[in-house]
């Protein structure tokens, strides 16, 4: 839900990073269904970026496998920045081992998704998020 001008007004702002382009566009899809205006990014370095910036961004979702930064040193890096120390950062992967979960929750994340997961269940998430 964006105008050519940036985000329409009663939407809020969720910033996805996902290397699986087809991940991703469900993802960014099933989010801007509702009052969701969705920033794809296919790798850790540009989800970086995004969260460096003052870009209004009120959810971050972050795959743990992707090019030039994981997403677990995104979310890293994340939590040291004073603007999104409390932004919440679910994390979504493939990766379901138990030590990354409990590396993900102890670097700050909000939650933990494995793949595959129910785009209800992650629908719900990040409404709670708010």
């Amino acid at each position: 839900m964006t105008s050519p001008d940036g985000p329409v007004e009663g939407t809020r702002h969720v910033l996805v990073a996902d290397d699986e382009p087809h991940i991703g566009r469900i993802i960014q899809m099933k989010l801007e269904a509702g009052p969701y205006q969705v920033t794809l990014v296919p790798d850790g370095r540009a989800a970086l970026d995004r969260l460096q910036s003052d870009e209004p961004i009120e959810v971050v979702l972050l795959d743990i496998m992707m090019p030039h930064l994981s997403g677990l040193q995104v979310l890293e890096e994340a939590r040291k920045l004073p603007h999104r120390r409390d932004t919440p950062i679910l994390i979504l992967t493939a990766k379901g081992q138990d030590a990354d979960r409990i590396r993900a929750m102890g670097l700050g994340a909000t939650d933990f998704f494995t793949k595959p997961f129910s785009p209800k269940k992650l629908m719900a998430r990040v409404d709670a998020c708010f």
